[in-house]
């Protein structure tokens, strides 16, 4: 990819990834994480898969956010605050809110979470998913397949508790 390819994808891809950002992290940092992403994509432009740069970026990000939540956290560890689950409501949090679906996806485990998020929320196909997350689409099919098998078994759960 070249400078002007990398600037298309920057301009074509930017307010995604912000409004990824914005959905997980406070308002103020958005802007700094989105640069930290394209900072990574620029170096890393030779790995980016023709056709798929969006999940490619939602990758990059969800090693930012990570690394950014791991340094928040060793920085101040006496602020729970600065916990990624109360520092700002995640799309699936504003989507699901109060409903038994909220209950049984924040008992599921963060890797079930994350491919149902990207693929919901984020609307990425199998094939983006599987670049999102760093494996084949046979295995992204799979982990979807069972993440969602599980959010069906939690919620079947909550409801028979809940008659």
């Amino acid at each position: 990819m070249d400078e002007q390819q990398f600037v298309a994808v920057f301009r074509n891809h930017l307010q995604d990834i912000s409004r990824y950002l914005a959905r997980r992290v406070e308002k103020d940092r958005v802007e700094d994480l989105a640069s930290d992403i394209f900072e990574i994509a620029w170096k890393k432009r030779s790995q980016c898969p023709s056709g798929f740069e969006l999940p490619w970026l939602y990758r990059i990000a969800g090693y930012v956010l990570a690394n950014d939540r791991r340094k928040a956290k060793n920085r101040f560890p006496h602020l729970p605050l600065l916990d990624h689950d109360q520092a700002a409501a995640s799309a699936e949090d504003i989507a699901l809110d109060g409903s038994e679906v909220a209950i049984a996806f924040r008992q599921l485990s963060d890797s079930d979470r994350q491919i149902l998020t990207l693929y919901t929320f984020e609307d990425l196909s199998v094939s983006e998913l599987a670049i999102a997350l760093g494996v084949s689409a046979n295995t992204a099919s799979q982990k979807l397949k069972r993440a969602r098998q599980r959010l069906a078994d939690k919620l079947s759960e909550i409801l028979s508790e809940n008659t």
